[in-house]
């Protein structure tokens, strides 16, 4: 095996060892670049070694030639979902899910987006608005007037590499979608380098003239949001009173907060099997006894009622409303704590 060829099978080696503890460890850390991506690309690795000997007990050195390889392009992406199921009405307009595409290569990368709104598996498509890809440019995580539009070839975002950007697919939902029907979109981040099998190479396409190389992904990644029809409308308003240990209402130690929470159902629909869980908030304590439904008290244990002050896992007041319809009027649920 010549020296060159060795150099090869060495950094093949080393490569097959870090790409699947980037993939792994990037999703979940994405600001770690200096783990999460690798090595960066255009890198050159030197490697010289040392002889020693004597002759006569004389001792000598001798250095050999450095061997040098250049870290490859690894080019690899992530697309996941940010926003939950989004509730629509049939009708409404500039409906948003928000993504996050996260270059997970170690290298910059140009990355090319399109949307999907017509797959399988969904009661009806969501038409695509135009333009339909925002990127969420104040972090809102909603379509606002500061979002800035993608225009594709024009503004494709270039990723260092562990870098990510967050993206919204903006969509119509049909007049025609009725309650309790969902639908689909789906983003899509292809590498503008090139993508396909892992393994693939793109010569000197990579940072510093290195090859770029395909990585676990394929160069390209995909993820998919849900819109739900609900003919629902609910408000959830609440609020505090403060009565301290002196008659005032200074939130001292000691003060006493009654908090109120209203549901109410404001249109025709049903909400279904609603109930309020409130966990305790840090540096308070629980006024035992205290919970209220509607001016009626409930007790704190687990029973009959519809309400209890769970402990099993993080404190909480847990009280629940059954089905709701406008109808059933506002619906206040209160209780007490302590400022430690």
């Amino acid at each position: 095996m010549t020296t060159s060829a060795r150099s090869r099978y060495v950094f093949h080696r080393v490569r097959q060892f870090f790409i699947p503890v980037a993939a792994s460890v990037f999703v979940l850390l994405p600001l770690q670049s200096t783990l999460a991506a690798g090595t960066a690309a255009g890198t050159v690795i030197d490697n010289t070694a040392q002889l020693t000997y004597e002759i006569g007990g004389t001792p000598l050195s001798l250095s050999s030639n450095t061997v040098s390889v250049t870290v490859d392009e690894r080019i690899d992406v992530v697309v996941t979902l940010q926003s939950p199921q989004v509730l629509v009405a049939g009708g409404d307009t500039n409906r948003s899910l928000l993504f996050r595409v996260t270059n997970t290569g170690n290298g910059s990368e140009d990355f090319l987006l399109a949307i999907d709104s017509n797959l399988p598996g969904d009661n009806f498509d969501p038409v695509p608005a135009v333009p339909a890809i925002y990127f969420d440019t104040d972090s809102s995580g909603d379509l606002t007037a500061g979002d800035l539009a993608y225009n594709p070839g024009v503004n494709d975002p270039q990723l260092a590499a562990d870098a990510f950007v967050d993206i919204l697919l903006v969509n119509d939902i049909p007049l025609a979608a009725a309650n309790g029907e969902t639908g689909l979109s789906e983003l899509t981040a292809t590498s503008r380098t090139g993508s396909g099998n892992p393994g693939d190479v793109f010569a000197n396409q990579g940072d510093g003239g290195s090859d770029a190389v395909v990585g676990t992904s394929g160069g390209q990644a995909a993820d998919t949001g849900e819109y739900l029809v609900s003919d629902v409308a609910v408000s959830v308003v609440k609020s505090v009173v403060v009565a301290d240990p002196f008659g005032g209402t200074q939130p001292v130690p000691g003060a006493t907060l009654t908090y109120s929470i209203t549901v109410e159902v404001t249109n025709s629909g049903t909400a279904g099997n609603s109930a309020v869980n409130d966990p305790l908030p840090a540096n308070t304590t629980y006024v035992p006894a205290s919970i209220r439904l509607n001016g009626s008290a409930l007790t704190d244990s687990i029973d009959a009622d519809a309400g209890e002050f769970d402990t099993g896992g993080a404190p909480s007041v847990v009280v629940r409303l059954g089905d709701l319809t406008q109808l059933s009027g506002p619906q206040t649920v209160t209780f007490q704590v302590t400022i430690d």
